[in-house]
């Protein structure tokens, strides 16, 4: 397959794709390409630039995917430390930090979930959270 930039007599230009030069060719001789603007089959290449694949570009999309994985391999890794080292409090996160904030129940780490108010409510009283980069935890029953 060829992707090529047209332009009919009228400087429309549209992008079309073709099983090959040949069949371009041949498809133009028999004003089977047709301008989607005017309907002109008056229709010639236009001036573009090549979309050629490098080394340097394959390079990069592996340099991003591996970038990724590592990402996600990190995020993982935390996330297991977390849950080794904290206490799941569901979605009692928001109450359960407040009470510990104000002596009411005794410090400890824990993790949960806490509706984005709620989470600001305590960031706004100087209640030291943060957001994980993580989905919560989810229920199989």
């Amino acid at each position: 397959m060829i992707n090529y930039t047209l332009q009919c007599e009228k400087k429309h230009r549209f992008d079309s794709w073709f099983k090959s030069a040949e069949a371009f060719d041949m498809l133009i001789e028999k004003s089977l390409v047709v301008c989607s603007d005017c309907g002109s089959t008056n229709i010639s290449k236009a001036i573009m630039a090549p979309s050629v694949s490098t080394a340097r570009k394959k390079e990069t999309k592996a340099q991003e995917i591996a970038k990724k994985s590592k990402v996600k391999n990190d995020i993982l890794e935390l996330k297991k430390k977390i849950e080794a080292n904290s206490e799941y409090v569901g979605n009692n996160f928001a109450n359960e930090a407040r009470s510990m904030y104000l002596g009411e129940s005794p410090e400890r780490a824990i993790y949960g979930e806490a509706k984005a108010d709620d989470a600001k409510k305590l960031i706004d009283d100087g209640i030291p959270v943060m957001p994980l980069p993580f989905l919560p935890v989810k229920k199989t029953n």
